[in-house]
């Protein structure tokens, strides 16, 4: 029974140190940093902005990498006001991200080679959308 019982404690330790350093991990874990940039939400260094276009309190990029378009939708400042990126090749759809995001929305990316482009976004109730361009 004497050695029942210590394995029935040794059990309940072992779930409590367990139990303890997943709460620690979920505790420090979280969302990914967010990026500091529109380049570095598409991918980094390959990427260069080709257009933009300012919806006031939030600017549109649209990136380009040589053979993929990506559009972030960068607010000015934090807040919890709607923003949406989304972009299209014409042969894909759309491919948009949207929601109450603190900094920014996207990235949305779409291959770009041999292709135009019709990119756009929202902030708040503003929203824009280009016609085809930007033609690779």
């Amino acid at each position: 029974m004497d050695r029942f019982m210590r394995k029935i404690k040794q059990s309940g330790v072992l779930g409590v140190t367990i139990a303890t350093a997943l709460a620690g991990g979920l505790a420090t874990s979280g969302p990914a940093m967010a990026a500091s940039s529109p380049i570095a939400a598409c991918g980094g260094g390959s990427y260069h902005e080709i257009d933009r276009h300012d919806l006031g309190k939030a600017v549109i990029h649209l990136l380009y990498n040589g053979t993929t378009n990506c559009v972030v939708t960068w607010k000015d400042s934090p807040n919890s006001e709607y923003v949406m990126a989304l972009v299209s090749n014409g042969e894909d759809g759309w491919r948009s991200d949207s929601g109450n995001y603190s900094t920014y929305a996207g990235p949305v990316k779409v291959n770009g080679e041999g292709k135009c482009v019709k990119w756009g976004g929202q902030y708040g109730n503003t929203r824009w959308e280009s016609g085809f361009e930007h033609c690779g």
